[in-house]
């Protein structure tokens, strides 16, 4: 595992995941939210955040945390790995609203990010798994056919992954 691209909802642990990883593999982590927000939640361009994709995607050895249908292409082409966290909507909210108690008026040092919960994101979040989980199973259904693609549907599940592909309990 070089290339790993980890997708899926808000608050399904994209973040967490990438970082256990990143630290467990000695891949480097890019948070693609830090890359496409900036401190005002201002996004780029469309051309250009598929363009830095691009450039990252160049480099032998990364790991890219973030959904971002739109783009995802980019990512799938050059991985190796894709981890696709399917979990339930209910899941997902009640880390939401953990992290936002916690860190609610803080950015997150290591991703450059600032906790942000809007009703928008909210019901994004409620209902990717019939909106948005089909059209990212459909651009899984085709990716490059080195890659390995994971599913994990719970917490539990995704935790057992992440032992088992960097050997630690």
């Amino acid at each position: 595992m070089q290339r790993i691209a980890v997708i899926g909802c808000g608050g399904s642990g994209k973040t967490t995941l990438a970082r256990h990883l990143g630290a467990a593999l000695s891949v480097p982590v890019t948070h693609l939210d830090a890359v496409y927000y900036d401190a005002e939640w201002t996004p780029l361009p469309q051309p250009r955040f598929a363009e830095i994709q691009r450039d990252l995607v160049a480099a032998p050895r990364w790991i890219l945390d973030g959904n971002y249908a739109a783009t995802l292409s980019i990512r799938l082409a050059a991985a190796d790995t894709v981890i696709f966290l399917d979990l339930p909507a209910a899941s997902c909210l009640w880390s939401i609203a953990r992290r936002h108690r916690e860190h609610h008026t803080v950015q997150d040092d290591e991703t450059g990010v600032y906790a942000r919960v809007t009703w928008q994101f909210l019901r994004y979040v409620a209902t990717y798994r019939h909106r948005m989980a089909p059209r990212i199973r459909h651009l899984l259904a085709e990716p490059a056919p080195h890659a390995t693609v994971h599913a994990p549907r719970s917490r539990r599940a995704a935790n057992a992954l992440a032992a088992d592909l960097t050997g630690t309990p």
